[in-house]
């Protein structure tokens, strides 16, 4: 019921069911006041003819058997009527039993306006017509205390009303189907253009950004489509430029890095040789051939980072799978780079997974690395999972990470600077290992525990990336 189409059938349904009950109640009321209007006209007015002609030659005063006569004169024959006559207190003479509908009220009104008067009357569930007139005598229309009364049933009328209310209600269902209809036609037309709007607008937000939509009409669901087509043209050509402002960033980067690899390969190679030769050197010549080659070194790792992550942006980065012990590949990292005895192990033996060797080695190089540099011992490394995955926790005992760092520690030259000591490293180690878990089809999680410290939790799937 929420849908445009619903609403609109319901709107539709509800305006022309209003508008045919009004329209029926409005027919059916004048067609029933007329037909009452007519029937009390005709009774009326052969009533008072039936009681002028049989009250011409009357005595007066009246005796019982000139009331009775009276009476039987004023109910027609053709009708099931009946009628009454009554002089002051001699009580009512009626031709049949219907007297009852002959209220005190009529009389008394009768009696004292001295005129005709009418009234209908439900007695009984039946609705009745009563119809009572003085007698008056002479040309001076002299009362004579003499009454009478015409009682006669609706029940024909009443049949008519109910036969014509029940056609009127008929009425409204054949306009209720047709709205229906025609409010299921009006959603259509607005809809077709709404919903191709909707699909539009999705292929637009998965990429398609040469979507267009054929222009027809020019109401405003038209214009609507006119400005879609505009704002995706609009939104394909700033797109496009984006994107190729962002491949000639990739590739200068790509470039500017490859071009330095040579010269400080060069650089290295002499800060090195004056690293060695400082033993030699006097005054301060000693400690600035150990800072050069220290922040000689710092660049070429800059550079190589820079060139890994230009290869992940490119989409040239590609995996040399391996079935691969974890607990022995994380050992073979910490030895390699001197950590081995600097981090408490917890790697239980037998977990092997598919994996690429080299990128796996990077990303626990950077993680413990990580919390070697920034937090404080212990540093523990520990390998878990099932057998659908592995999850390798790195954990330190440091002050953790800043809340508000929290989201961004993956972010590409992010550094923990407000919350440990001063990196000197380019803030690109957990970027590039977040991409090389991402290769593998896993993922990394970063998190402060209750008990304190920073918790890295790598999670790589058992078989292999997909």
């Amino acid at each position: 019921m929420r849908g445009l189409r619903a609403r609109l059938v319901v709107v539709f349904v509800l305006l022309a069911g209003l508008a045919a009950l009004t329209a029926a109640g409005l027919v059916y009321r004048q067609a029933r006041d007329l037909m009452l209007a007519r029937t009390e006209s005709s009774l009326v007015n052969e009533f008072r003819l039936r009681v002028a002609t049989l009250t011409e030659n009357m005595r007066h005063p009246p005796d019982r058997a000139a009331l009775q006569r009276l009476a039987n004169g004023v109910a027609p024959a053709f009708l099931s009527a009946t009628g009454a006559a009554v002089y002051r207190d001699s009580g009512l003479i009626a031709s049949g039993d219907r007297t009852g509908p002959i209220t005190s009220a009529l009389r008394q009104g009768i009696a004292t306006r001295q005129r005709l008067q009418y009234q209908r009357v439900i007695s009984g569930g039946t609705p009745y017509l009563v119809v009572g007139t003085p007698v008056l005598l002479g040309s001076r229309r002299t009362p004579s205390d003499v009454q009478v009364y015409l009682v006669t049933p609706l029940d024909t009328e009443a049949a008519d009303q109910d036969a014509l209310l029940a056609a009127a209600l008929n009425g409204v269902l054949p306009v209720l189907a047709l709205a229906v209809l025609l409010a299921l036609l009006a959603a259509g037309g607005v809809l077709r253009p709404v919903r191709d709007l909707d699909r539009a607008a999705r292929r637009l937000g998965a990429g398609e950004l040469d979507t267009r939509l054929k222009v027809s009409g020019g109401d405003e669901l038209a214009r609507l489509v006119t400005t879609f087509n505009a704002t995706a043209a609009a939104l394909e050509a700033n797109v496009s430029e984006l994107r190729e402002m962002e491949v000639r960033a990739r590739r200068f980067v790509a470039d500017v890095s490859h071009e330095l690899r040579t010269p400080l390969a060069s650089i290295l190679a002499m800060a090195e040789m004056f690293e060695e030769e400082a033993g030699r050197l006097e005054g301060d010549l000693a400690g600035a051939a150990r800072l050069l080659n220290l922040e000689v070194g710092r660049l070429v790792r800059l550079v190589e980072d820079l060139m890994e992550i230009s290869r992940f942006d490119a989409g040239a980065a590609r995996l040399v799978l391996n079935d691969v012990d974890v607990a022995d590949a994380i050992r073979a990292c910490l030895r390699t780079r001197g950590w081995y005895g600097r981090a408490e192990l917890d790697l239980p033996a037998g977990v092997r997974i598919r994996m690429d060797p080299r990128r796996f080695d990077v990303i626990v190089a950077n993680l413990v690395g990580n919390a070697l540099r920034h937090g404080a011992p212990p540093v523990t490394v520990r390998l878990g999972g099932d057998d659908q995955r592995a999850v390798i926790e790195v954990r330190d005992a440091g002050v953790g990470v800043d809340p508000g760092l929290l989201p961004h520690v993956f972010d590409r030259f992010s550094k923990a600077d407000a919350a440990r000591v001063r990196s000197d490293g380019s803030g690109l180690g957990l970027a590039i290992a977040l991409e090389n878990a991402r290769l593998h089809g896993g993922s990394i999680d970063v998190a402060n525990p209750p008990g304190g410290g920073a918790l890295f939790t790598l999670t790589l799937p058992v078989a292999g990336p997909r």
